[in-house]
């Protein structure tokens, strides 16, 4: 994610902003201040995902401008331009708040409303994943020797993890019964179950393991949230489960 941030800083974005209610004015958005938007997102302790997808979505916003004059108008134009353009708008908040965090670190007094959204109390059942496909899938990972696969499939079942928290699952947490995961400044406290925890240290033990993340690449590296969704989707079309539901 870093390698990906530090190749979208070398190129400098020029945007002509107007500061809305204000004096009129033209202000450049600089290579410079996209890197010290970046440093204010990493002090809020922002995760790399986070931070990569704030940043994909303002150099998005970027190359709808053209170097426009800025106003809250064009702003909110944006807005209708992605729900013309087929984007969900859940997809579309969440760009709206890449958009407006950076509005709010340069001092813009522009502010995007966002799309209003009926929360939904019930997942849609056929994006559920029920029980016979989860043992379907770690069938399957188990019969095409992924054993890594099938184990990560199981500790995120047994504990409901993020995927962003797989790292927390380490040899000490398997010694100790409980993980502790820390996300945006708070911690919490995940209860491993004994059986899940004899797999795991028999796990990292094969794998010769003996402190620290037990999921781990073949270089020794913790799995990035890409790498265990391409190993998902792989999976499910071996098992015959949509992906969707994974």
């Amino acid at each position: 994610a870093d390698m990906r941030i530090a190749g979208f800083l070398q190129g400098t974005i020029k945007l002509y902003f107007v500061k809305g209610c204000c004096k009129m004015g033209k202000f450049e958005l600089t290579s410079e201040q996209i890197a010290a938007y970046v440093r204010y997102l990493k002090q809020e302790e922002r995760t790399p995902a986070t931070l990569e997808k704030y940043l994909r979505d303002v150099r998005a916003f970027a190359r709808w401008m053209e170097g426009k004059p800025m106003t809250g108008e064009l702003a909110a134009a944006w807005k209708e331009h992605l729900l013309a353009t087929g984007h969900k708008p859940v997809t579309v908040n969440s760009m709206l708040a890449a958009l407006n965090s950076l509005f709010r670190f340069l001092g813009w007094d522009i502010k995007v409303k966002f799309l209003k959204i009926q929360r939904r109390l019930f997942r849609d059942q056929s994006r559920e994943l029920t029980r016979n496909e989860y043992d379907v899938l770690v069938d399957a990972a188990r019969t095409k020797g992924r054993e890594r696969t099938a184990l990560l499939l199981e500790t995120m079942g047994g504990t409901g993890i993020r995927v962003s928290e797989v790292k927390y699952i380490t040899v000490e947490a398997a010694q100790q019964g409980r993980a502790e995961v820390m996300l945006k400044g708070k911690i919490r406290v995940i209860l491993l179950t004994g059986k899940l925890c004899r797999k795991l240290l028999k796990y990292a033990k094969k794998q010769k393991i003996t402190s620290g993340k037990i999921f781990l690449t073949r270089s020794g590296k913790g799995l990035s949230r890409r790498q265990i969704w391409a190993e998902m989707k792989t999976l499910c079309k071996a098992a015959g489960v949509d992906p969707r539901k994974v």
